[in-house]
């Protein structure tokens, strides 16, 4: 289970943080400050920094420089959203730069892309009587394989990462499918009636009216 270090001075937004990738099933720990955080950063026990930007004593450019040195990936989540300043983040050589106000999903999405890419993702994701591979692209159900198409496993995928939230129609569609959901599409809701029989969530794969679709599981 990857360990991750938020670093973030505004504890609203760090705890949102935390229950997000919590749900998910990481460990994190939480530094209001860029000095607690490089603290925190030395002791070689974390897979991955979120930074913000502006933080007290050293700031976030700084924490980045430190993390370099520890081969410690960072992703800025920070309110900086000028072009500028995206760009000289990424020179500087954060992973990802995410603005808020972010959507959990997206957070998860881009926590995932980067732990893959430094081969730290999580071998599997188990939740609701169904467990999946990420890497291998299989998930299994009472010990037996499922077969899912592609957009089965993204969405299986989606709802394993995102437990107890609701996530709107819209963010789904833009998470498994790219772009934007056309006006009066099904596809969503066809899919995930497919997925729910498939992997037996009839009972736990909710929909949320005028939202979209939520996995409840016991918390």
């Amino acid at each position: 289970m990857p360990n991750i270090l938020i670093a973030e001075d505004e504890r609203p937004i760090a705890e949102l943080i935390r229950l997000t990738l919590k749900g998910a099933g990481y460990r994190c720990d939480w530094a209001p400050d860029g000095d607690q955080a490089a603290d925190l950063a030395g002791s070689g026990r974390y897979d991955l920094a979120l930074v913000d930007v502006m933080l007290p004593g050293s700031d976030g450019f700084a924490l980045l420089d430190y993390c370099k040195g520890l081969d410690l990936p960072v992703i800025f989540v920070t309110a900086r959203s000028a072009v500028a300043d995206r760009v000289r983040g990424l020179h500087a050589g954060a992973e990802d730069y995410i603005v808020k106000p972010f959507d959990a999903a997206e957070l998860l999405a881009r926590v995932e892309t980067v732990l893959r890419r430094f081969h730290k993702a999580q071998a599997t994701l188990s939740l609701a009587g169904v467990t999946a591979d990420p890497r291998a692209r299989r998930a299994w159900r009472a010990g037996g394989e499922v077969a899912l198409t592609p957009k089965e496993f993204d969405l299986l995928l989606l709802f394993l990462r995102n437990p107890n939230a609701a996530l709107y129609r819209d963010t789904i569609y833009e998470q498994v499918w790219g772009g934007e959901l056309a006006y009066g599409s099904k596809t969503v809701d066809l899919h995930v009636q497919r997925l729910r029989k498939k992997v037996g969530w009839e009972d736990c794969l909710r929909a949320v009216h005028k939202v979209g679709y939520r996995l409840e599981v016991p918390q």
